[in-house]
């Protein structure tokens, strides 16, 4: 009965667009290379939209709309940055779905990016996705060369574990 007290539980991250995963030491920004915004994967696009990778609250939209920030219920803090160098495009090639505080479900349209404008117009459409409060995670990557948004499992994220109640 107690044992699923004492279980820790796992967020599974989706892939939020179809691509080839990578690590994000072959983003060529070392703002995400070098990990300073957190842990994660990135994602060179294929084709498709962005769509929720977790279910969760929408915790950041910047009017530029080349990034989105998401909450899961456990905490876990997400941020899908769409492209290098887009914050420059000021919001040219992103149609948003969501805005702050919208609850997501997994696999939810958030932003439709026209992949063609940002081919043209930005430094790369390679898309960062991190867990931005990593260094209170624990996470699990999986071994995959290619990501299905909504149906792919990019990593499984859960707490640290807690000593002593601290």
């Amino acid at each position: 009965m107690f044992s699923n007290l004492f279980k820790k539980r796992k967020l599974q991250i989706f892939a939020p667009v179809n691509g080839e995963v990578l690590s994000l030491d072959k983003v060529p920004d070392p703002v995400f290379s070098e990990k300073m915004m957190g842990d994660g994967v990135a994602i060179m696009p294929d084709e498709g939209n962005i769509h929720a990778p977790i279910e969760g609250t929408v915790i950041l939209m910047p009017d530029t709309k080349h990034a989105i920030g998401i909450r899961s219920k456990d905490g876990t803090e997400i941020l899908i940055h769409i492209g290098l160098e887009t914050v420059s495009l000021k919001g040219n090639g992103f149609n948003t779905h969501v805005t702050m505080g919208d609850s997501i479900a997994i696999g939810q349209l958030l932003i439709e990016v026209d992949w063609t404008y940002l081919k043209e117009h930005a430094e790369s459409i390679i898309t960062p996705i991190v867990i931005t409060n990593s260094s209170d995670r624990v996470i699990q990557f999986e071994n995959i060369k290619q990501g299905f948004a909504g149906e792919t499992v990019l990593m499984t994220v859960s707490p640290l574990s807690r000593i002593n109640g601290q």
